[in-house]
């Protein structure tokens, strides 16, 4: 969230190497809450994160990769990049769309100068994310009129948990995506986001919404049989 700190990060690297080949922007967590009782700056911070701090590390990089011809961004995006999967995540949902529409954009314009930039987008992942979860000031479970349902979500995160990958699975995705001579435009990791993705692509809006909600109401998690 700093400029002088990216800037600096990344200027040592290239005078240290005379390059810079690749950029993987990881940095991000999740802001918990009804949009209600959500503060207008706790979404500004969560979007300073996970989007304006997408955007400052690429335009560190960017003209040393276009000067060299050549690099790869790694834009690290989520299954909930695609789909708004759970309530009460929607500023955190909002930054992830807004990583695929800037991913998507910078392709073309970088493209003419051999620079990939690519996605990433892991579901369910057991790292230290859950326990990194900001949760809204605004929230008190004694009085909140969204108490019964927060309750219901944080119990829905549960399977979702059992079944999560492992971080070193995103990893490889990265390194394989980073080598390849011709990477896709984005990699799904994990058997949630696969299958998220298939219940996006075969169901209509309101039932995929209704499979959405069954899946952490009824503690289902989001692996379609």
């Amino acid at each position: 969230n700093n400029d002088s700190s990216v800037n600096n990060a990344i200027d040592s690297v290239i005078k240290e190497n005379g390059r810079i080949d690749v950029l993987v922007n990881n940095a991000g967590y999740d802001l918990f809450g009804s949009l209600e009782e959500l503060s207008i700056e706790e979404i500004r911070q969560q979007l300073e994160t996970n989007f304006f701090g997408v955007v400052r590390a690429m335009k560190a990089v960017i003209p040393t990769m276009r000067r060299q011809g050549s690099g790869t961004i790694v834009n690290i995006s989520s299954i909930g990049g695609r789909i708004g999967l759970v309530p009460f995540n929607s500023p955190y949902h909002a930054s992830k769309f807004a990583v695929e529409g800037l991913t998507e954009s910078l392709r073309h314009e970088l493209g003419e100068f051999n620079i990939n930039v690519i996605l990433i987008e892991p579901g369910a992942i057991r790292s230290n994310f859950m326990d990194n979860i900001k949760t809204a000031k605004g929230f008190d479970s004694n009085k909140s009129p969204y108490a019964k349902t927060v309750q219901q979500v944080f119990q829905g995160f549960e399977p979702m948990i059992a079944s999560s990958s492992h971080p070193k699975d995103v990893a490889q995705v990265i390194l394989n995506a980073v080598n390849s001579a011709n990477p896709d435009v984005r990699y799904p990791v994990g058997r949630d986001a696969e299958s998220v993705l298939k219940a996006r692509a075969e169901l209509p809006d309101k039932e995929l919404e209704q499979w959405v909600r069954e899946s952490y109401t009824e503690k289902k998690g989001f692996i379609r049989q």
